[in-house]
């Protein structure tokens, strides 16, 4: 039972803010202050991205400001002394590729503890950024369009028996009908909840006389 899904080219900022390998920390700090974000991917030669300098790499330099560094804090410590994008970056970057499901780069975030990647190509050219709310931007959509698209996708295109109904409030999808066949219901339940935008699945099936 297929429905669409929407991937990482639909969501995300197509133009992003980058830097070069020699930029300094307070542009950096600057350009993070203007653009309201929290990374910058570091490029080098026609757009290859190379690293991600972030708040957190940015932080040590305030953090040994006026203590001594700790032993167990070398990296930091690095990071404290460095001036520009190349010395503060963490390198290799974690990156997406626009076709990734939006599913695949929420694992991506939640896996590395990052708030915004990359979106490069098979030749790591930046593309563009997706970040955290780039990735609610499904939660958007218009429960009549999550509703159609339900209608389109699961129920008349799939083996969903004929005569369900489908209605979606705040985003929650109700299927309401008779279903003989109780062993589809989780079937439908995942096809229904694979649909972008849908927040919760209830099920409101009956069965026919006999059935089991």
């Amino acid at each position: 039972m297929p429905a669409s899904h929407y991937t990482v080219s639909d969501v995300m900022t197509h133009t992003a803010i980058a830097i070069g390998r020699d930029a300094p920390y307070k542009e950096i700090v600057a350009l993070m202050h203007e653009w309201k974000v929290s990374a910058l991917p570091v490029l080098e030669g026609e757009g290859r991205v190379v690293g991600v300098v972030s708040e957190a790499d940015l932080l040590p330099k305030e953090e040994f400001r006026l203590d001594e560094p700790r032993p167990d804090g070398r990296d930091e410590a690095v990071k404290a002394g460095a001036l520009r994008a190349g010395e503060l970056m963490s390198s290799p970057a974690v990156t997406v590729h626009p076709d990734a499901t939006l599913a695949e780069a929420a694992r991506i975030m939640a896996t590395r503890k990052v708030k915004r990647l990359p979106v490069v190509n098979g030749m790591s050219m930046l593309e563009g950024v997706v970040s955290r709310s780039d990735l609610l931007k499904v939660f958007l959509r218009t429960d009549g369009a999550i509703e159609d698209e339900i209608r389109r996708s699961v129920l008349d295109e799939s083996a969903a028996p004929a005569g369900l109904e489908v209605s979606v409030r705040e985003g929650v999808a109700t299927l309401r009908g008779v279903l003989a066949d109780r062993s589809l219901v989780p079937l439908l339940a995942r096809a229904v909840r694979a649909v972008e935008g849908v927040v919760d699945v209830r099920m409101e099936l009956g069965a026919h006389a006999g059935a089991s």
